[in-house]
This record gives structure tokens, sequence and C-alpha cells, in this order.
């Protein structure tokens, strides 16, 4: 790998940019108002993008977003990992660190239990990524600005997951508690990372099927019995969405949904 390859390549490397990219296709006649889903940065990008377009956007399903600036643990972390890019390329101290911003420490596995599939799969990947571009995305995610206010200007449903475990468990409790109590709900799954959608999926599904309710995305059930397919949230019983009676393994998760009536409804 030579050492040019590291040079920053202008404001093409920051992520507050790439929200344009986004609109590109986006802006095209047949393509009318959309639903976004994205994890941390991807999260970030799309957030802003909806701020930007707010007639596009008509749903956000955010995973650990991030909304603040970093934070100075995060900054020295990405310091830290953009040198060990920049000296040794993708060595295991790296690997170690980006697992840990990712995964919670159910699944990384100890000296007694091995780490999971997941984590096994995505240390694979992280071997054939390309040095240079992780370190241009270390350097794009270390230069976001807050976007705060802009949260304000959101009218969009928005629908937030995160792992208790995740380093960006604070950062989604403020995006939520910025965001319209109207429209906005969060989902914290207990010993759980940054990568809900990877590390513990089944927690989202109930979550995401009355999101989707609420823009008529269900198909009825010709069985009347059946909780997956209700014709309203307000005709079952909640025993029967526990996990159990559900024939789901879930960790344990807490829902936050804001009304106007009250601050914080918690499931």
């Amino acid at each position: 790998m030579k050492m040019e390859d590291f040079k920053p390549f202008g404001s093409r490397c920051g992520n507050t940019n790439l929200w344009t990219k986004v609109a590109k296709p986006q802006g095209r006649k047949w393509l009318g108002a959309v639903m976004c889903m994205g994890a941390m940065a991807g999260a970030y990008i799309l957030t802003l993008f909806a701020t930007k377009y707010r007639d596009r956007v008509t749903g956000l399903i955010l995973v650990s977003p991030l909304c603040k600036a970093p934070s100075w643990t995060e900054w020295f972390y990405n310091k830290l990992m953009s040198n060990l890019l920049y000296y040794y390329g993708m060595c295991g101290l790296l690997k170690e660190c980006l697992l840990q911003r990712y995964f919670s420490k159910e699944v990384r596995g100890n000296p007694e239990i091995p780490e999971s599939d997941i984590v096994q799969s995505c240390r694979k990947l992280l071997d054939e990524r390309q040095s240079v571009n992780v370190w241009r995305y270390l350097q794009a995610i270390d230069k976001r600005p807050d976007i705060t206010e802009g949260l304000k200007k959101l009218k969009c449903r928005t629908l937030i997951f995160v792992g208790d475990s995740s380093p960006f468990h604070s950062e989604a409790l403020h995006m939520m508690g910025k965001l319209d109590r109207r429209y906005s709900a969060l989902v914290e799954v207990q010993a759980c990372g940054s990568m809900v959608t990877e590390e513990q999926p089944h927690a989202m599904l109930i979550p995401m099927e009355y999101f989707l309710m609420g823009y008529g995305l269900y198909r009825p059930s010709p069985f009347t019995g059946s909780p997956r397919s209700p014709l309203s949230p307000s005709c079952i019983s909640p025993e029967l969405l526990s996990p159990e009676s559900m024939g789901l393994k879930l960790k344990p998760i807490k829902t936050r949904v804001s009304s106007p009536d009250s601050n914080n409804i918690e499931r």
C-alpha cells in the first residue's frame, strides 16, 4: 500500500455531502417519496437527507444512529484506528476495535466461549476491505457536524433501534429526545451492540410491523386468531405479543413511544 493513497480527497470524503448522492436517484420523476433505512453512519446520512428534502422522505428506520459531532472518546478511537491503518493496515488490534464498535461482548466471545458466526463473518469481511477505504470512512465520520437542530424539522415517522451495549446508545437517546414526539419511537435491545440488524434481527420484527401498519403496509390474516397480522394493534392482548407466544427467542426489548399525552410509554 502506497502512503500517497492515504491522502485526503477533499470535500468528497465528508459524509455531509453524501446525502447529495442519495438525492440524485431519488430526484427522478418516476420515484416518489421513499422510506429509508440505515445503520450508524448510514443512518446519519439518511437523516441529513430527510432534513434537506422533507417532502421526499415518508419514513425513517434508523439503527444506532449518529446525530452529534464525535465525542472525545470516539475522536480518540477514530484517531487510533486511523493511525493503525496508516502504519499497519488491517491488523488484528484494529479489527478488535471495529468489532467492539459493532457487536456486544455476548457475541464477540471469550477464551471459554467461541465468537458467533456473524462476528466471524464480519472479521472475514474486514480482511477483504482495502485499508485506504476504511481509512477514508474513519476520516469522514470523524469530521461529521452536529445535526441536532435539523431534527426539529423532521415530520416523517421515525423508528429507532439501538442495543444497550452500543457505544452510540446515548446518542440514540439524545436523538429521540429531539424528535417530534408524535412521530417517533425508540426500541432498545438488551445485551446487544450497534448492529441490531445482524445481532438480534428478531427483536426488530414486531416494532417494524407496527411501524409499517401506520402506512397501511400489512396484509390481514385469514386466521382471526393470528397475532402476526392483526387488523389493528388495539385488538390484540399484550400477552399474545410476548416472545414466548410468538415462538421467538428474543432478548428483552424496551420500547419508548412518545405521545402528546405522556412523555414516555415503556414496554
